[in-house]
């Protein structure tokens, strides 16, 4: 998954799967949450989450209440997920599933910031969960295996949220699928090299609509990745999150976020939603 220091240009594979200049688009609209605002605050959380409740859309939204209520599951805690589990647990979402089956490798740490040299062996699931807990004891968390394809709709059912942070098109898949056919919103985002990708899908357009042809030979481990870039993905991802479970702003439905770190540009991509499954 490369791109050009001047102009935007996805691998050969990529390109017919962005579907650009024509068609029906998605109209952009203040999101409606998926998490009613339920609960209240306490006096700690008050304090706690005192400067995003000063922000005028978040305030009004009820956003911080909608995101204590919210149960949101990440797949994938390396480059990707690190940040975002940090960000939704600093930012409190009420309860976060980790699901990763990998162990914390040196090679890991120059990206993925959530471990040190000390974790290096241990599960990263387990190890993300006690560091959110530390940043936030009003999160709960649970720590899951590896994600398959067996149950993986059962799953992402009970969440009102996937994040899909992984790194290999077997597993986007099977998050893509289970999440389609359980009428879920999931957040995707990529990053190789110098560049990356994030969207917001769900049952109507989702992943396999703009990635129909699987090619994994963009990978970290295939083709390296600079280290702050799948933390400014990450970063972008949670940022997605925040606005699809608080209700505020415009989500990227039916758009492509694209960054190039060597010449610092990013852009938002309209993709053609001809194909857009009504809603149910």
């Amino acid at each position: 998954m490369a791109f050009s220091q001047d102009s935007l240009r996805v691998e050969a594979t990529w390109v017919s799967a962005l579907l650009l200049a024509t068609g029906p688009r998605i109209r952009l609209r203040l999101v409606k949450s998926t998490v009613p605002a339920r609960p209240t605050l306490s006096r700690s959380e008050l304090r706690r989450y005192s400067r995003p409740l000063l922000v005028p859309e978040w305030h009004e939204a009820a956003a911080q209440e909608r995101l204590k209520a919210s149960r949101v599951l990440i797949v994938g805690a390396g480059g990707l997920g690190g940040p975002v589990i940090l960000q939704l647990a600093g930012a409190g979402a009420g309860h976060l599933s980790i699901a990763d089956g990998d162990t914390v490798s040196l090679s890991n740490l120059h990206r993925q910031t959530l471990f040190t040299v000390a974790d290096v062996g241990r599960l990263k699931s387990a190890v993300a969960c006690a560091r959110a807990q530390q940043l936030n004891p009003h999160v709960s968390l649970t720590a899951l295996p590896a994600l398959t394809r067996a149950g993986a709709q059962e799953l992402v059912a009970g969440y009102d949220l996937v994040i899909d942070a992984t790194d290999n098109f077997e597993t986007r898949y099977a998050i893509a699928d289970a999440c389609t056919a359980a009428g879920r919103t999931w957040v995707w985002g990529a990053a190789s090299g110098t560049s990356g990708l994030v969207s917001v899908f769900d049952a109507r357009f989702g992943l396999r609509d703009v990635f129909p042809v699987a090619d994994d030979t963009g990978s970290c481990a295939e083709a390296g990745v600079i280290g702050p870039v799948p933390n400014i993905v990450g970063g972008m991802m949670a940022l997605e999150a925040l606005k699809v479970l608080g209700g505020v702003g415009q989500p990227l439905y039916g758009r492509l976020w694209t960054f190039e770190a060597l010449s610092g540009r990013s852009r938002i991509i309209s993709l053609n939603v001809a194909s857009m499954k009504p809603a149910t």
